[in-house]
């Protein structure tokens, strides 16, 4: 059945379609059983019975959930750049991950290699916050951890801008990670260079902050809506919940005057009793990501798909849940061509199960959450090309200890 209507869709063969599955784009109010065809690197019909004859491929979708590729705001995909990255054509492959924005493994020093050796031969789309400082995360490894910011020399502002102005396709915003580990005795000052850099690039800035000083309602105090803190559901200490047990007062008006509040996984900076609390409030985190990176890449991070099954175990409804890994984040880096699903858009695509079986979770510090449903990846498509399909792979030996 052709659209006359449509002319996107003309009367050519398609190279790819995604056939009879749950095609689901909560930003969109978009919740239907049809079909999605592929040509090239656009999404050029969404809509039940498609004419099939002469597809490039196939692909039964029936049962499946057919939803946006995946946007994860916190990754470290500079392989071979530091000694935390990751190879993200590799997470994207098991976790439906099409947009990896990295999250200040790159300076001004090193960014021109993040942009020739990683963002520009990938399949997958790679965006980056720039680090203020200028080594980028430099000192990170099994015996040994520096921080970028304990050296104030090192955060210079006309290089920070100079890089920016150089790479406006690829730097969506400027990353700042504070603290006794990232930032030594220099407290907010990296945050204050920060803040200024990106008010001169109009940016939102990325901030992380670790063990105190500072503290994090300091920190939030000089942030701006728009600006992103991430590991927000961080333990202690710098936790958002007060001794009282109650969330601080400071995080809910940060909230309400714009602030973004992303997961940030990571190895060492989410607790399932700061998140289940918060939720119990209805405070969701605007973007769930994983913070994935070298030592959190088997555990207990593992990808944004694998951080998004946590949050459904903890209670955030699917629709929520979709969206804060697709659409959502998308829109803290005002990037309105990802995470969506649209004829005549960007063909990112992932087909989901969702899975209702027991399964146990584990976060930063070695709780065990028990579960009773999770999201697992049955095929992904980044821009238009198929980079993993295994809807035909039983999936009845998906061990349920994941870590």
């Amino acid at each position: 059945m052709t659209d006359t209507n449509n002319p996107l869709e003309q009367n050519q063969p398609y190279d790819l379609m995604l056939v009879g599955g749950r095609v689901f784009d909560p930003a969109g109010a978009l919740d239907i059983v049809a079909d999605v065809a592929i040509r090239g690197d656009k999404i050029v019909s969404i809509k039940p019975g498609l004419e099939r004859r002469g597809a490039g491929r196939i692909i039964d979708a029936r049962g499946k959930l057919v939803v946006p590729g995946l946007v994860d705001l916190h990754t470290h995909v500079y392989w071979g750049g530091t000694g935390l990255g990751v190879d993200a054509e590799t997470v994207c492959c098991r976790s439906g991950t099409t947009t990896f924005v990295d999250a200040g493994s790159a300076g001004a020093g090193n960014f021109p290699g993040f942009r020739r050796f990683i963002a520009e031969p990938s399949r997958v789309n790679v965006l980056a916050f720039l680090n203020v400082s200028y080594a980028g995360i430099f000192g990170f490894g099994c015996n040994l951890w520096v921080g970028e910011c304990q050296d104030l020399r090192l955060l210079d502002r006309d290089e920070c801008l100079n890089a920016v102005e150089q790479n406006r396709d690829l730097i969506v915003g400027i990353k700042v990670r504070l603290g006794a580990e990232a930032g030594g005795e220099s407290g907010l000052k990296p945050l204050e260079i920060a803040r200024e850099v990106a008010d001169r690039l109009s940016l939102p800035i990325m901030t992380h902050v670790d063990m105190p000083p500072p503290k994090t309602t300091d920190a939030l105090a000089l942030m701006r809506p728009g600006d992103i803190w991430t590991h927000c559901f961080r333990g202690p200490p710098n936790s958002i919940i007060a001794d009282s047990g109650e969330v601080e007062p400071e995080i809910i008006a940060a909230k309400r005057r714009g602030i973004r509040f992303d997961v940030g996984h990571g190895f060492g900076s989410f607790s399932f009793s700061v998140a289940r609390r918060m939720i119990a409030d209805r405070i969701y985190p605007d973007s769930i990501s994983s913070d994935v990176h070298a030592f959190n890449f088997n555990g207990p991070a593992r990808d944004v798909l694998h951080v998004a099954s946590k949050f459904l175990s903890l209670g955030m409804p699917l629709s929520a849940v979709i969206e804060k890994i697709s659409s959502a984040p998308a829109s803290s880096i005002s990037r309105s061509d990802l995470g969506r699903l649209v004829e005549g858009g960007r063909a990112d695509v992932a087909v989901l199960s969702h899975v209702a079986a027991p399964c146990e979770f584990v976060d930063s510090h070695g709780e065990v959450l028990l579960g009773e449903q999770q999201l697992t990846l049955d095929a992904v498509v980044a821009n238009g090309r198929l980079l993993r399909d295994v809807i035909d792979v039983d999936h009845s030996n998906t061990p349920n200890i994941l870590r």
